[in-house]
């Protein structure tokens, strides 16, 4: 039996014993149990993490972006008639450059899913282009989508690549490509083009300073961040935020989360939550040789000339460095950190592996995820019954046997399962 809490979350009683599950996207998951009372130093990252996003209005308003910087740039205005389709892209895909192919792709290198624009490819059909349905990772030729910025970006891929291949007649397909008259567009370029275009909106174009006019258009407010980072610092623990954006936008994003009056109406700063404060970090360059750590007018945004030597002072801001260098200086040995971030890779495994940083990975697809279990487990179910009739078809056979039972009904049910899992 299954009850609502107040809260919001849920009491399931089996067998007379009560087990308390959270929402689903409060959930936590663990690979391993660790003490927590061993961490002495908490660490955030801000894009995803402290700040996270409205989805899909701030992927939407990125995709727009992206557009219209395509189009100023030569690609054709048909390319507005594109709106951005949230159900479509998800982290982690494949892009290669070689095919114009999205690829899903297992930890050992099996393609499970192929899309050439909006056209998902049958398995004769991917065969054709990858023998066997396998794939080698080559940063020469493959780029991964593996963050949540990277959801407008992988809509755009398929967006043009449908376009060039399957809408337009003026376009004829080619090897690696596509050709209108004596211009061809290879999808290397395209990837190029898209990379190109996803850069100058978010480092010359008017993304950031957009968002930062309208926060509580694309930025939740959640009240209870300050309040959680304020106890971790009330418990004495050591808070600090790496970041990869700059100083003035973090500045911005952080006064909307953080900022607030005490009783005699004084703003307490966001500054004041934080023992050390990073930005520019440019991870994961940041876990591998860094940069040069400089210091922050927080007044003017300016870096300070020169390399910054002295410890880290509360209240200030810093740009750059290098994990080894920032551990030293706060004291850390490694294993008493645990940083929270939304980037496998330049948040996770590059602070584990290089500094021995624990790590926390936010994955706000998960919450889909678990709903996807609990609202279809029947069909699960049941391909675990159809699992288990094979299973018991092979059971009692050994090599004396000549004969193999016959399964196509199973594989046929098997075969034939609802799409709708």
């Amino acid at each position: 039996m299954m009850e609502r809490c107040s809260s919001g979350h849920s009491l399931s009683s089996v067998d007379g014993m009560k087990k308390y599950y959270r929402d689903a996207q409060h959930r936590v998951f663990v690979n391993r149990s660790m003490n927590m009372d061993k961490i002495r130093y908490f660490g955030f990252d801000m894009d995803y993490t402290l700040a996270v996003y409205k989805s899909p209005q701030y992927e939407a308003f990125g995709f727009k972006l992206i557009q219209e910087r395509l189009i100023e740039i030569g690609y054709p205005d048909a390319l507005r008639n594109f709106d951005y389709d949230p159900s479509f892209p998800v982290r982690g895909l494949w892009f290669d450059t070689r095919h114009g192919m999205l690829l899903k792709v297992d930890t050992f290198g099996h393609i499970l899913i192929c899309v050439h624009g909006f056209k998902f490819m049958k398995s004769s059909e991917i065969v054709s282009y990858y023998p066997n349905k396998f794939i080698q990772f080559d940063p020469n030729r493959i780029f991964i989508l593996n963050t949540l910025f990277n959801l407008p970006e992988t809509y755009m891929y398929a967006c043009i690549i449908d376009y060039f291949c399957h809408e337009s007649s003026e376009y004829t397909v080619i090897p690696g490509g596509v050709k209108c008259g004596d211009t061809c567009m290879y999808y290397r370029s395209i990837y190029h083009d898209v990379r190109s275009a996803v850069d100058w909106i978010h480092i010359e174009g008017l993304m950031k300073q957009i968002t930062v006019d309208n926060l509580s258009d694309y930025v939740i407010k959640d009240p209870s961040i300050p309040t959680l980072v304020k106890r971790m610092k009330d418990n004495n623990r050591f808070v600090f935020l790496v970041t990869n954006s700059d100083y003035a936008y973090t500045n911005k994003v952080m006064e909307y989360l953080f900022d607030s009056e005490d009783e005699n109406g004084e703003t307490i700063s966001w500054l004041t939550y934080f023992d050390a404060i990073v930005v520019s970090a440019k991870k994961p360059l940041f876990f591998d040789e860094g940069t040069i750590l400089r210091r922050v007018d927080s007044q003017t945004g300016k870096l300070r000339i020169g390399h910054h030597t002295d410890d880290l002072k509360h209240n200030h801001v810093y740009a750059g460095g290098s994990c080894k260098v920032f551990t030293d200086m706060i004291g850390a040995k490694g294993r008493d950190v645990l940083y929270i971030g939304d980037h496998i890779f330049g948040d996770i495994l590059k602070s584990k592996k290089m500094q021995g940083w624990r790590t926390f990975l936010i994955i706000p697809e998960l919450a889909t995820e678990l709903h996807v279990w609990t609202d279809r487990c029947e069909l699960f179910h049941k391909l675990e019954e159809l699992d288990a009739k094979l299973t018991d078809a092979y059971r009692h056979l050994d090599s004396r046997n000549k004969e193999q039972p016959d399964v196509s009904n199973i594989h046929n049910a098997i075969r034939n399962f609802p799409a709708t899992l």
